[in-house]
């Protein structure tokens, strides 16, 4: 994740660098590091960012599963993750999840495939937000 992405998350959530940097538990300056890109933004430190921006969407908002999207074979949904804890909208957050027909690994290899995916696309597409981190158009609020 870049530092434009990350800085664009945390204005999507209505925060501050001081409230951000209090909700992930890092310092001001940490957070101030990572939008300016002086420092990496840490793999548990994006994640959680993402999670807590999933959180934020419409509760009445109907958000169609990873496997209606991409068409899973039934055997397939029936050992992923995703499926077992009917989580398909946050497949890109779950570890171990059945991606082009094997378990993925780690959250930084997992997320290469991700921001490729449709799925998670359309999660960033949201929120106005694109891979990269430009902000393209704002949500608007109803």
């Amino acid at each position: 994740m870049k530092g434009k992405e990350f800085c664009s998350i945390r204005k999507n959530m209505g925060k501050t660098q001081k409230q951000m940097s209090e909700i992930l538990g890092v310092s001001l300056k940490a957070i101030q590091s990572f939008e300016q890109e002086w420092r990496s933004i840490p793999v548990h430190v994006e994640r959680q960012a993402l999670f807590l921006l999933a959180m934020k969407t419409e509760s009445g908002e109907r958000i169609s599963p990873c496997w209606e999207i991409r068409r899973c074979p039934r055997e397939m949904q029936e050992n992923c993750p995703a499926w077992e804890f009917k989580s398909g909208h946050l497949c890109w957050f779950i570890n171990g999840t059945i991606c082009q027909g094997k378990p993925q690994g780690s959250w930084s290899q997992k997320m290469v495939l991700c921001r490729k995916c449709e799925v998670f696309a359309s999660f960033m597409k949201r929120w106005s937000l694109t891979p990269g981190g430009r902000t393209v158009q704002r949500r608007r609020r109803k």
